[in-house]
């Protein structure tokens, strides 16, 4: 009997590929109905969005009949979480244990866990997740059924949005997403964003120190500390720039939303030319590593800033919260940074060739599309074939992350026994 041997990322990459595939299938059963049809490249699109958790749609989620919307939402929440981390969690309560190889599969993917960690994560993340959903699905219900929905329709909308929302999917059953909600139901959603969009490393760690007297991790505060830091002052920089015309909370929800969820409150395309800059700069940053959004991370941000500081001061070590940072950390953030850019000025020029539409509004939608947000200035709907399959392969891009693409193609890692003499370069 042939013995494969797959590297955890290659079989996280043919995982999500197959549920988009399957997603897509669903999609056409006779079953499912759209109101305006649906073609097998929406059906595609529309699947790699939801598995990708991104949000941007070529067809209307609300001209989808229950099933489709359902599966909609099945998807978004086995992408969210990721399959192998649910296949594993489902194994882990039927069986009460994991083998050695699939301990190793969820600790490889994890990159900062170790093996005996493995199992605990597992229990935590799905525990956290659906508890998380709940408690936004009860606040969010009552909150529609305050905006006029019978109890019903409120109930189904608070199930649909608690899930999008937790996932950082962007996905609404309502054609204007959340405009004109109430404030119960922003503020909620706005939190399950941050929740879904911390990372379950950090929530794990959170937990760990809570009850079992762990330290904090650099990672965690990284993470905290850069998140609220980012939430505040695109806030800020929103509500100046708009000069007052959006309020406070609309200010905070799009600052949130913005860098990973695609959730919006007011009209994306009637914000000033350099709201929108300002919130591709975030788009690009995204969520933080192991939650359910998308971007270059926060951690990666934190440390490309932090190095990049201790440079320019003439350190040539990297200093963060008393901890010397491994020279490895800061090459893999650089390198996942100039990856994104590469992706993002390839899949720009593309669509620009190929497509009809100006530059802001055609970078505004490559970023939202691999950076996983879902925000859109309204060109997704007028792309053709070409445009649809560009913005596909951003997604899921975007979703399994350029970090994943490099170490997938590295069956080992490969440590040279051989030592060079060392000499400098002129950089400029």
């Amino acid at each position: 009997m042939f013995n494969f041997k797959i590297n955890p990322w290659m079989y996280l990459f043919i995982t999500f590929a197959l549920f988009i595939i399957v997603g897509t299938f669903l999609l056409k059963m006779p079953f499912v109905k759209h109101a305006d049809g649906l073609s097998y490249i929406d059906a595609l699109f529309t699947a790699t969005s939801a598995v990708c958790v991104t949000g941007l749609i070529v067809v209307d989620t609300s001209g989808f009949n229950f099933w489709g919307q359902f599966f909609i939402m099945l998807m978004m929440q086995v992408g969210a979480i990721g399959i192998m981390t649910l296949t594993s969690s489902l194994l882990l309560f039927l069986r009460g244990e994991l083998d050695f190889s699939r301990k190793f599969m969820v600790a490889k993917i994890s990159d900062s866990l170790n093996i005996q960690e493995a199992e605990k994560v597992l229990i935590i993340v799905v525990i956290y997740t659906f508890v998380m959903e709940f408690v936004g699905f009860l606040v969010l219900s009552y909150g529609f059924f305050l905006d006029g929905f019978v109890l019903k329709d409120a109930v189904y909308y608070g199930l649909f949005h608690a899930v999008s929302a937790f996932c950082n999917a962007g996905f609404s059953t309502f054609d204007s997403s959340l405009i004109g909600s109430n404030s119960i139901v922003k503020v909620t959603t706005m939190f399950l964003i941050v929740f879904g969009g911390l990372g379950f490393y950090v929530i794990y760690n959170i937990f760990m120190t809570l009850f079992s007297g762990e330290r904090i991790k650099v990672h965690t505060k990284i993470v905290i500390y850069t998140t609220f830091a980012l939430i505040i002052s695109g806030t800020v920089l929103i509500f100046s720039l708009e000069k007052g015309s959006l309020s406070i909370l609309d200010s905070f929800f799009q600052s949130i939303t913005t860098r990973t969820a695609g959730f919006n409150t007011v009209g994306i395309d009637e914000l000033h030319i350099v709201t929108k800059f300002l919130m591709i700069v975030f788009m690009i940053i995204g969520a933080s590593p192991g939650s359910t959004g998308g971007g270059i991370k926060t951690t990666a941000f934190y440390i490309a800033v932090v190095s990049m500081y201790s440079i320019l001061r003439g350190n040539k070590k990297v200093v963060i919260f008393n901890r010397n940072i491994a020279l490895i950390n800061i090459l893999k953030a650089y390198a996942l940074i100039s990856l994104y850019i590469f992706f993002l000025v390839t899949a720009t020029l593309l669509l620009l060739y190929f497509g009809d539409f100006n530059f802001m509004d055609t970078l505004f939608e490559v970023t939202s599309a691999l950076g996983t947000v879902g925000l859109s200035l309204g060109i997704t709907g007028e792309l053709g074939v070409f445009g649809k399959l560009i913005i596909t392969a951003c997604m899921f891009l975007g979703r399994i992350g350029p970090a994943t693409l490099i170490t997938m193609l590295l069956l080992k890692e490969k440590t040279s026994k051989v030592s060079y003499p060392e000499e400098k370069i002129i950089l400029g």
